[in-house]
């Protein structure tokens, strides 16, 4: 499977493909993204969006230390967890929760660096559509209030560097607002670390 994860270069801030030699892509510039930084491990094609879907959807939470294994590979990662004082799960809904019976991102965050998860301080407050249904801008509509920092926990962030974990990045909208929660709530530093990222 290795030759299906080679490292390509991605921009600092939304992690899309682009040349060799640049460090952010043109959008990022115009429009700076309420991240610091953005990492990706492969591309969301085949195959790993063929097994991604089966580890979110169909019962196989054990690849967890795989993909996991699969994101630390990827450069800048080992950097970014070390760095970070803790790793965040997206968190999902409660009736998405019921119905999956497991988060994945929290998932691989755990394979990544279990003491470090802090997965009661962000709280979907907002059950929102499934964001591959909808249009961009419908996607950022949808999640502009799905995200809360626990209050009694913000103490936990504040001042601190964070890593956003999750399985897919899309747009990038759930992140953004996931992101601008935390940063509201005080943390210093966030950067998403996901396993695939959409081209």
């Amino acid at each position: 499977m290795g030759a299906f994860a080679q490292p390509v270069n991605r921009c600092a801030t939304c992690a899309c493909t682009i040349p060799h030699g640049v460090r952010q892509c043109g959008a990022c510039v115009l429009r700076p993204p309420p991240l610091d930084g953005c990492l990706a491990a492969v591309a969301y094609a085949y195959p790993w969006s063929n097994l991604v879907a089966d580890f979110k959807f169909r019962q196989h939470p054990a690849w967890a230390a795989s993909f996991a294994q699969l994101m630390r590979a990827t450069p800048w990662v080992e950097p970014a967890i070390d760095a970070a004082d803790a790793l965040i799960p997206m968190p999902l809904s409660r009736q998405r929760l019921q119905e999956r019976g497991y988060n994945q991102a929290l998932l691989l965050a755990r394979a990544l660096e279990a003491h470090k998860v802090a997965s009661d301080i962000l709280l979907r407050v907002v059950d929102t559509p499934p964001q591959r249904t909808l249009t961009r801008s419908e996607r950022l509509l949808s999640v502009r209030h799905a995200f809360a920092v626990e209050p009694l926990q913000a103490h936990r962030i504040r001042n601190q560097r964070v890593l956003l974990v999750d399985d897919v990045m899309t747009s990038g909208a759930s992140l953004h607002a996931a992101a601008q929660a935390l940063r509201q709530a005080g943390a210093a530093h966030i950067t998403a670390l996901v396993l695939a990222r959409t081209e």
